[in-house]
């Protein structure tokens, strides 16, 4: 059952997770290299559990990030979207892909969509997206989606502790650069 809104790109479909998309959250989950810079690896159950905080965030916000399904496979790709948690510096498009999905441009697609969505359907005023400066695939990423680097910002627990910066623009910023 789908809680919420469909979008399809030219490679995905982006739809609210649920129960079928485990076994790829928990592939993602235990990556190290694809967790480092987003809360750390996970095992089976930890990926339970941030599985349902994101679907519960759907039903708690009315948005979330959004499963990404390459629509050649069916295969899940990981997550990204639009995401607030309580105490989050603002309203954030962030990302996380699966290692085996990284470098072909999914993140890029997705994050462009959720960006759409959360500007035209949501009504974010801004975007940000909070990224490690050592994080430099997120940081290009986030250069590509034309966000700057709005200096230093804090995240709430249990992640206070991190050196975070906050990339992003306006949404007339994000309209102009679509329109470009």
């Amino acid at each position: 059952m789908i809680n919420g809104p469909v979008l399809v790109t030219e490679r995905l479909i982006l739809r609210p997770p649920g129960p079928e998309d485990l076994d790829g959250w928990a592939i993602m989950s235990a990556e190290e290299e694809t967790m480092r810079y987003i809360g750390g690896t996970q095992g089976r159950a930890g990926a339970w559990r941030s599985l349902c905080a994101m679907a519960g965030a759907w039903h708690i916000r009315g948005y979330a990030m959004f499963s990404m399904i390459e629509r050649a496979t069916g295969e899940w790709v990981g997550r990204l979207g639009p995401w607030q948690p309580e105490g989050w510096p603002g309203t954030e498009v962030g990302w996380g892909v699966r290692a085996k999905f990284a470098g072909k441009g999914y993140a890029y697609e997705g994050a462009a969509a959720t960006m759409d969505f959360a500007v035209d359907r949501l009504g974010f005023e801004t975007i940000i997206h909070t990224i490690e400066a050592a994080n430099v695939r997120s940081v290009a990423l986030a250069r590509r989606l034309g966000s700057t680097n709005l200096g230093p910002t804090r995240l709430p627990e249990p992640y206070a502790d991190l050196v975070i910066d906050a990339w992003g623009q306006t949404a007339d910023q994000w309209r102009a650069r679509r329109r470009a």
